[in-house]
């Protein structure tokens, strides 16, 4: 006899079914922590970490607490005290509503509740592993919250593998941590990991928030924006287009405050900022549109990240002109005064106090000149006439003095061609390319990529054999980072060492550079590390590359030589042999062409 095949889950495996979709990571529990303590009406949060969370996650809040029954209720699968009825999910003002952060995290941790309102004698406290309740009691405690969660994934081993690295994991939780910090400046927050204290953030407003996360260099990098329409107001800041950066990563839209993923969007802000960003950039902005939540729908994604609004483009429209007139007023897309004195009171010299008339140029013809005639005492056209300085003419000889090049015949022009030629000599094309004769015809090399292939081989090489040299800084250079590149840093840092770099850790955010390689001689070293950085957070995100080659690479790009810097005689032939000394010679790590070659054959379709 058949029977019923369809049966109920039990809660246990409902929950860490939930579970999988709100709590991905360490990052996921705290973001759903911080923003319960926010609608508690906190105005102090403490954020404490262990192993990148995955031994400890704590925060400590004084909001308003929970009554006994509220404290166990909180651990049931959609318990809220946001909503009653299906029309209050568009009413939302809150950070959380659904009710399901709690027990999801007590499905998948050891987790320990201690909560008192203002109004108790005693807080209540509750021990819940695996969403089952194992000890419930009175404690004594201060009003407020603490909810410590304990070895995340414990009885998930599979989900516990796929969590990254230490480091990687730390981003993600500092990144959630800006994210709920940002927007609520009014909030003390701290954030502690490891038992050392990464934020110490005192209330404030909006832009001394930015300042105390990112780093006091962007006090000087930020221009505010405020729009205020019937629809919706955008508030907040963008940074000048100077500053833009190669990846991602300080972007941040909010709506009503929560932290949200907007392409659209952020194109609206792209486009704001047309012909005023380099290429391939990102301008950093901290932008909150302020709506009336009946005109969006947060409840279209677990994390409550994505957003849906009535009127899309209606917002595109006023966030374009929101930033658009920021940059206007900030001059920083050109504007033309009409009411502006043209007597800037500038001294240009005689000329400009008329102290002699100025007359018309006069030329004059000869007419022997014939510049085929040479005569027997060497002298020629060049003799009376100088030759002009075109390009080919600076490629053979450089800039010369009047006196060089206007006694310098044409027979000797011919013979030092050819003479450079027999010899070899390297000549620099545009100040981007050398140019040397080979058996076949000539070879045109690009300075840039073949220094960033010779580099990458040798740091590649020192990596490997993990062999350092160093030279010591006459005055250490202190280096600020925001907290997510000094995570970066550390985890780098023993490479770098390797590579020449000897950097110490002042605190969570300074580092102090006393040493550095032999290639940064002449270098901006503070500017360096931070490229750097940048240039490996590009490749990791974009290639996904093995730390060690991302090192290299991105090491080898910031030092390499540049278009346009000129290069002497030595230093090209020393590049051109190191270059064919190495293993891929012909291409440059990003697989373009180091050189190409220009054959006999070739070089005679020209003149045919």
């Amino acid at each position: 006899m058949l029977t019923d095949i369809i049966k109920l889950l039990p809660d246990s495996v409902a929950n860490q079914i939930a579970a999988g979709e709100v709590i991905q990571r360490p990052a996921s529990a705290v973001k759903e922590m911080l923003e319960n303590a926010l609608d508690a009406g906190a105005t102090q949060i403490d954020l404490l970490v262990k192993d990148a969370g995955k031994t400890l996650i704590q925060v400590i809040d004084n909001g308003c607490g929970m009554s006994e029954t509220d404290a166990r209720m909180s651990f049931e699968r959609h318990a809220t005290s946001k909503i009653r009825k299906a029309d209050d999910l568009f009413a939302i003002r809150t950070m959380g509503f659904r009710g399901e952060a709690m027990a999801s995290i007590a499905a998948v941790a050891q987790v320990e509740l201690r909560s008192r309102r203002n109004s108790d004698e005693f807080g209540t406290k509750i021990l819940i592993e695996g969403s089952v309740v194992t000890d419930q009691q009175l404690h004594p405690m201060a009003p407020g919250t603490s909810i410590a969660v304990k070895n995340l994934f414990f009885n998930v081993p599979a989900r516990r593998n796929f969590l990254k690295s230490n480091p990687a994991e730390m981003r993600h939780i500092v990144e959630e941590f800006h994210r709920v910090s940002l927007m609520n400046p009014d909030v003390g927050f701290t954030f502690t990991s490891n038992d050392k204290e990464l934020f110490h953030l005192y209330p404030g407003n909006l832009k001394q928030r930015i300042v105390a996360l990112f780093g006091n260099v962007y006090n000087e990098r930020l221009l505010p924006v405020n729009q205020q329409t019937d629809t919706a107001s955008v508030d907040g800041f963008v940074g000048k287009a100077e500053f833009a950066k190669k990846t991602r990563g300080e972007q941040y839209f909010f709506v009503n405050k929560r932290f949200i993923k907007h392409p659209y969007l952020h194109h609206a802000i792209e486009n704001a900022f047309h012909e005023l960003l380099p290429k391939d950039s990102y301008p950093s902005y901290f932008l909150n549109i302020t709506i009336d939540p009946a005109e969006i729908d947060i409840n279209i994604h677990p994390t409550k990240t994505e957003v849906n609004f009535q009127d899309t483009k209606l917002v595109y429209a006023i966030l374009h002109a929101a930033v658009k007139k920021t940059i206007g007023q900030h001059n920083l897309a050109p504007l033309i005064d009409f009411e502006v004195n043209p007597d800037m009171n500038i001294d240009f010299g005689e000329i400009s106090r008329a102290a002699r008339p100025i007359s018309p140029p006069t030329t004059g013809i000869n007419p022997d000149f014939n510049p085929f005639r040479q005569s027997s005492g060497g002298s020629s056209a060049f003799h009376s006439q100088r030759p002009p300085q075109n390009e080919n003419w600076r490629i053979l000889y450089g800039d010369r003095t009047d006196k060089e090049t206007t006694e310098t015949p044409a027979t000797e022009i011919v013979q030092k061609t050819e003479e450079n030629a027999a010899h070899g000599r390297f000549i620099q094309l545009q100040q981007t390319y050398i140019v040397c004769p080979v058996k076949s015809g000539l070879m045109l090399i690009d300075q840039q990529l073949a220094h960033w292939r010779i580099l990458y081989e040798k740091f590649l090489k020192q990596l490997e054999k993990r062999k350092s040299g160093s030279q010591q800084e006459l005055f250490p250079i202190q280096v600020l980072l925001n907290a997510a590149d000094a995570d970066i840093l550390r985890e780098i840092k023993p490479d770098l060492a390797i590579l020449g770099f000897s950097i110490e850790e002042l605190n969570a955010k300074t580092f102090v550079v006393n040493g550095t390689p032999s290639e940064t001689a002449e270098k901006d070293i503070g500017k360096l590390v931070e490229h750097l950085i940048e240039q490996y957070k590009r490749n990791r995100n974009d290639l996904h590359l093995d730390k060690r080659l991302n090192l290299a690479r991105s090491m080898a790009a910031q030092l390499a030589v540049k278009r346009g810097q000129k290069l002497t005689e030595t230093e090209m032939s020393s590049m051109v042999d190191q270059l064919f000394g190495c293993h891929v010679s012909e291409m440059a790590p990003d697989g373009r062409k180091t050189f190409a070659l220009l054959n006999s054959e070739t070089l005679q379709t020209f003149f045919k």
